[in-house]
């Protein structure tokens, strides 16, 4: 039964922004209806301005079929017109207007066998996921269409599929994430009949495309609550499908004197709490940066654990699961780098000035030393690592790049020097001692080499 709010103050309330496309939206509403058509904004827009949050994007819900609506604007694309989607540019931005339907059948958990159109918002409302995702609303009669008890369910804080939750995960088993993350990023409880389903269907996941499943993830962990939201994957059973690496993080333990926060898990799940500003590359390298201890651990004699070179194989695990998960590539080499370097920065105060100079230097020095901070901050507690190199940033004034080399391989065969192996120390030992300030000049390089060069003849 359609529970119809008019007069939801929904468009002139204080607490909602309309966004720069709103206007926009309201124009595509009102030529439809002027046409006869039903036309409402749906879906996830009605839920934010609900709650009072700007919508990311608006989409429209009308009884209107596709050709009639390609019809009636003259910017159009046909994105999913198997489903009645037709992407209208208005001003600019692009709006989703799909034509009311039902779907039957849903053979492979992600495609209906059947798509049918209907001038029925309600129909359309009752194939939709969710209760909070299921509702509609006029702009210009101020009205909010609430088939499904959407409001009701936000206002008590409760996630509730529309429907019973196993023929819902049944249709899209993508679904069984999203419960997971509208749950976290919209501080919501689940109704008491989706743990049951959740834990089901879970083992469903691996059919899915390793795309729709890497965007999901991301989208927890640029959320609100990135820990929050993989404990609960993980109590559902459902890390265990999309991220076992992670899943088997749970009780393996480490020495309490520096891991006072419990195992890997658990320190895992307490630096992505810690993130301050979340960051794809970083939350991949926290997450990551530990899924080589379960395969290293090691116990010694006075019942110490220890991990060994985990960091090297945290980085190869870390790369078969990013390209598993199909991230883009020049990401992915960021994220595996600062995993198999992060433990370096343990010992940066024993550094020569040369080495710290170049660590600082790289490209991939600012994900690195917030993924130590974190990782610190998370165990032990120390920082006084990640506060020296600040310092020695400072003293540079704030300069990381290194100075141009003072001599080159084409400077040692003007010196009668073979090409060889020799040539990238010779080179390397040259910047290590220009970073020190004990070389200044091309000229002093020079000098130096040929010094070299006659220690190691008399010799």
């Amino acid at each position: 039964m359609e529970n119809t709010l008019e007069n939801s103050n929904l468009a002139s309330s204080s607490s909602t922004k309309r966004g720069p496309s709103y206007g926009s939206a309201v124009d595509i509403v009102r030529k439809l209806q002027s046409k006869g058509f039903i036309a409402y904004f749906a879906g996830g827009a009605v839920r934010d301005m609900i709650l009072g949050k700007v919508p990311k994007d608006i989409d429209i819900a009308t009884s209107a079929k596709p050709d009639e609506v390609v019809g009636l604007f003259p910017k159009c694309y046909e994105i999913g017109v198997a489903f009645g989607i037709i992407n209208i540019v208005v001003d600019g931005h692009p709006f989703e207007v799909a034509t009311f339907r039902e779907e039957r059948g849903y053979l492979d958990g992600r495609h209906p066998d059947e798509v049918k159109y209907t001038a029925d918002p309600e129909t359309d409302a009752l194939r939709r996921d969710f209760t909070i995702n299921g509702m509609f609303y006029d702009p210009l009669a101020d009205q909010l269409h609430d088939f499904v008890g959407g409001r009701k369910d936000l206002c008590k804080g409760i996630l509730r599929t529309i429907g019973k939750p196993e023929d819902r995960f049944s249709e899209d088993y993508l679904r069984i994430m999203r419960a997971i993350r509208f749950c976290v990023r919209f501080g919501l409880e689940l109704s008491p009949d989706m743990p049951p389903a959740l834990r089901k269907y879970s083992k469903n996941l691996g059919k899915l495309s390793a795309e729709r499943i890497r965007d999901e993830l991301n989208k927890m962990l640029l959320g609100p609550e990135p820990e929050r939201a993989f404990r609960m994957m993980d109590d559902f059973g459902i890390l265990g499908e999309v991220l076992p690496e992670i899943s088997g993080l749970r009780g393996v333990t480490q020495h309490c004197e520096y891991h006072p926060e419990g195992d890997v898990f658990e320190h895992t799940m307490l630096m992505l709490s810690h993130m301050a500003c979340p960051d794809l590359g970083l939350a991949w390298a926290i997450l990551l940066h530990d899924i080589g201890k379960p395969s290293t651990k090691s116990v010694g004699d006075d019942g110490i654990e220890h991990f060994y070179t985990h960091e090297h194989r945290s980085a190869e695990m870390a790369e078969q699961v990013l390209k598993r998960l199909k991230l883009p590539s020049a990401g992915m080499s960021d994220i595996v780098k600062a995993v198999r370097d992060h433990m370096r920065f343990a010992h940066v105060r024993e550094m020569r000035p040369a080495k710290w100079k170049r660590l600082i230097a790289e490209n991939t020095f600012p994900l690195e030393n917030e993924l130590h901070r974190i990782d610190c901050i998370s165990s032990h507690g120390k920082t006084d690592c990640f506060v020296f190199l600040l310092d020695k940033m400072n003293e540079q004034s704030n300069e990381v790049k290194l100075p141009p080399p003072l001599v080159s391989g084409s400077d040692l065969i003007a010196l009668g020097m073979k090409p060889g192996p020799e040539f990238k120390e010779i080179l390397g030992k040259i910047t290590d001692l220009q970073l020190e300030g004990k070389l200044k000049s091309r000229e002093e390089a020079l000098v130096w080499i040929r010094n070299r060069a006659e220690d190691s003849q008399n010799y």
